[in-house]
């Protein structure tokens, strides 16, 4: 029997969603391994140990493969349903380091950096790569952040845009550490690293965008 049949036989079992996942992990191997534009639908068949109509059928054709294997990975930068309303200064500045310290976490996360080297190194021949990058990983974080600024604001506890405020806040938490990541010149920073980054980025934030509504005080303290 062959392997088509054999997977097919499994698929038709009932585990859907596992041959699903199967497929994305092999179609995000191969894409990490011969490129988006180089891999080939019948190399991720083969990986996924299934036949390519079962590929189309569960996932779709390779820019879909792509999409999707993005998408998955991007869920981690969203911003928990769960978040505090923000009353104060100080739950701000705790949500802000949070948030700070989650995305640089899971932006420099091996996998994620191979994925932004791919979409650079591919932008000639797929720059569906980028686009899909852009559209989804990076544009959840942007969505996830303006959603904290956004409350803020209404809050009175910013003044301003909340895209523009998203956007100061990612350059001080950011500075060159991204590029330098890409480059490969330093290392994935040490969760000690990160927090303190994160923390850093938000009392310097803050301090550009001071208080105006002395009712809600902010303390430079955050745990």
């Amino acid at each position: 029997m062959g392997a088509a049949s054999r997977s097919k036989r499994g698929w038709e079992g009932g585990d859907e969603a596992a041959v699903r996942e199967r497929i994305l992990e092999a179609a995000f191997r191969a894409f990490m391994k011969s490129g988006y534009a180089a891999a080939s639908m019948l190399e991720i068949a083969t990986r996924a140990r299934v036949s390519k109509r079962e590929l189309y059928a569960l996932v779709g054709n390779k820019q879909e493969m792509l999409i999707a294997c993005i998408s998955e990975r991007a869920k981690r930068f969203d911003v928990p349903s769960n978040l505090p309303v923000l009353r104060d200064r100080q739950t701000l500045a705790q949500v802000l380091t949070s948030f700070g310290t989650r995305l640089i976490r899971e932006a420099s996360d091996p996998t994620v950096i191979a994925v932004f080297r791919l979409a650079i190194s591919e932008v000639t021949h797929a720059p569906e790569v980028a686009r899909a990058l852009d559209s989804t990983a990076r544009e959840i974080s942007r969505a996830a952040l303006r959603k904290i600024m956004a409350g803020a604001e209404a809050s009175g506890l910013l003044a301003g845009r909340p895209a523009e405020l998203s956007r100061q806040f990612a350059g001080l938490l950011w500075g060159d550490l991204m590029v330098s990541l890409l480059l490969g010149v330093v290392a994935r920073p040490a969760a000690g690293e990160i927090a303190d980054r994160a923390r850093d980025a938000t009392a310097a934030f803050l301090e550009l965008h001071p208080l105006q509504n002395k009712r809600a005080p902010y303390r430079n303290s955050i745990s």
